[in-house]
C-alpha cells in the first residue's frame, strides 16, 4: 500500500521505494518484502484498469489522498481469483481500522459497490482505452506512430511478466555444466543463446544454484546481445560509459580479456558495479565520473571500442518497471534524447581511427534510436553506420517477445 502510494501520488521510482523498504526494514522476512513487491507490480500492472473503478466508484477523490493505495490494492486483490473476496474486502477495512479510522466505512462502502457492480464497471473498462490496454494515452499514441502494425501486440506483451534468463559465466562454467544443475534442481528452462538460459518459472536469484559464485548472472537476453555486436577482441582498450550496473560490462570482460574502463557518474550504482564483478570474479578500472565530460577523467589515450548505453526512457522494459508507465511523461523521451546527443558527441572524439561505437538503449520510441542515429550521422561525417541483423527484422530496433525486452541498437565504426 504505502509503495503504491509512493509510486504513484509521490512520483518515486518503484525501485529506489523497495530498497529503501529493504534499508530501513532490514528485520522484514525476505517472503514479506517479497509479497510486498509482487503485490506492488500486480497493482501498478493493472493500474489502467483499477484507476478506473476506482474513479468510478468515488465521487471525489479520496481523502487522505493516501486511502489510494489501500484501496487500489483491494481492487487487485478482489479482482484476482486467487484471493476471496470476502479476504481481501475485510482485510483492507480491518487495515483501515487502524490506519484511517474515520475512513473505515468509505473503504468497506466503495469495495462493497464495486461487488455488486463488477459486471457493469468491467463492461465499461473494456470500453476505455486506458483501463482496456493498460498504458496511458499518449504512450498509445506514441508507440502506435512508430509501430502502426505493431503496437496494439508490444501493448500486450508489456502487461504480461518478463523472462527470466541467465547469462552463464564462461570462465567459471560451461552452458551445459550449469543445465546439468539446473536438471538435478527440476528447474526448467528453455536454451535461448550460445550463454543463455531462460528459466520456465522465476524464482528468487539466492535459489539459483552458483549464484553467490559467480557462475550466472541475471541479463534479458535482448540486452545480452550488446558484448557480441560490439565485437571486441582480446587486447582491446575499451570503455562502458555508462555502465552501471554492470551486467553488459561483466559480459564484455566475460568474452574477452580487455583493457576496460568503466564509468558511471553516480557513485552509488558504480559501487553495483564493483559488487557484480566481484562476484564474478572479474576486474574493471572503475570511475565514478560522467561521460558527457571527458576533461574530467580521461587519459588523452583512444578507445578501441565504446559501448554508451545511454539513459532513456526504458520504455521497452515497462514490464520489468512496471511504474513506469506512469511516471513518464510525454516530453520526457524529448529531453532524455538531447542528453543522449551530448553524450554520444562527448565520447565520439575518444575512439581512435577504425574504432567502433555502440549506442544502445531500452526505449522503443523512435526520437532516442532511430532518430538519435540519423542525427548523430549528419552531426559527424567521419561516422559510418554499420548493418545489424538483429532477431525481428525491424533493423536496430529489437521488440518486446516472450523472450527479450525491447532495445535499440546503432553500431558506428570511425574512418
Amino acid at each position: 500500500m504505502d509503495a503504491v502510494n509512493a509510486v504513484l501520488l509521490e512520483k518515486q521510482s518503484l525501485s529506489a521505494v523497495l530498497d529503501r523498504l529493504r534499508r530501513d526494514q532490514p528485520q522484514a522476512a525476505s517472503n514479506q518484502v517479497a509479497g510486498a513487491q509482487d503485490l506492488t507490480y500486480g497493482v501498478l500492472r493493472q493500474y489502467g484498469r483499477l484507476g478506473f473503478f476506482l474513479r468510478a466508484l468515488l465521487a471525489r477523490p479520496p481523502d487522505p489522498p493516501t486511502l489510494t493505495g489501500l484501496l487500489l490494492v483491494a481492487l487487485y486483490e478482489i479482482s484476482s481469483p486467487e484471493t476471496p473476496d470476502y479476504a481481501a474486502v475485510n482485510e483492507a477495512v480491518n487495515l483501515a481500522s487502524r490506519r484511517f479510522p474515520r475512513a473505515r466505512g468509505l473503504v468497506n462502502g466503495v469495495l462493497r459497490a464495486f461487488q455488486r457492480q463488477r459486471e457493469e464497471l468491467e463492461r465499461r473498462a473494456r470500453l476505455d482505452p486506458e483501463a482496456s490496454l493498460g498504458f496511458p494515452l499518449w504512450w498509445q499514441e506514441r508507440l502506435q506512430a512508430n509501430y502502426p502494425n505493431h503496437w496494439r501486440g508490444i501493448l500486450e506483451t508489456m502487461n504480461g511478466h518478463p523472462p527470466m534468463t541467465l547469462r552463464v559465466n564462461r570462465t567459471r562454467c560451461s552452458p551445459a555444466g550449469y543445465a546439468a544443475q539446473l536438471d538435478r534442481l527440476s528447474m526448467p528452462y528453455r536454451v535461448t543463446g550460445e550463454y543463455a538460459l531462460t528459466l520456465e518459472q522465476p524464482v528468487p536469484v539466492r535459489k539459483l544454484p552458483g549464484f553467490d559464485a559467480g557462475l550466472i548472472s541475471v541479463q534479458d537476453l535482448g540486452a545480452q546481445l550488446a558484448a557480441p555486436l560490439l565485437q571486441a577482441e582480446d587486447g582491446m582498450r575499451v570503455l562502458d560509459a555508462c555502465a552501471a550496473p554492470g551486467g553488459k560490462t561483466a559480459h564484455l570482460l566475460e568474452s574477452h580479456t580487455l583493457d576496460m574502463t568503466a564509468l558511471d557518474c553516480d557513485p552509488v550504482r558504480l559501487a553495483k558495479v564493483a559488487d557484480n564483478l566481484e562476484r564474478l570474479g572479474l576486474s574493471a578500472r572503475l570511475l565514478p565520473a560522467d561521460a558527457g565530460r571527458p576533461d574530467s577523467w580521461w587519459d588523452g589515450q583512444a578507445f578501441q571500442r565504446i559501448l554508451l548505453d545511454a539513459p532513456c526512457t526504458a520504455s521497452g522494459v515497462v514490464r520489468r518497471h512496471p511504474d513506469g508507465k506512469w511516471l513518464k511523461r510525454p516530453e520526457d523521451a524529448t529531453q532524455l534524447a538531447a542528453v543522449q546527443a551530448q553524450l554520444l558527441d562527448a565520447v565520439w572524439p575518444l575512439l581512435g581511427p577504425g574504432g567502433k561505437l555502440l549506442y544502445a538503449t531500452c526505449s522503443l520510441f523512435s526520437e532516442e534510436n532511430e532518430s538519435q542515429a540519423d542525427s548523430f550521422l549528419k552531426r559527424h561525417p567521419d561516422a559510418r553506420r554499420e548493418t545489424l541483423d538483429l532477431p525481428g527484422g525491424m533493423g536496430g530496433q529489437l521488440l518486446p517477445s516472450e523472450d527479450q525486452d525491447g532495445f535499440f541498437y546503432a553500431r558506428f565504426i570511425k574512418a
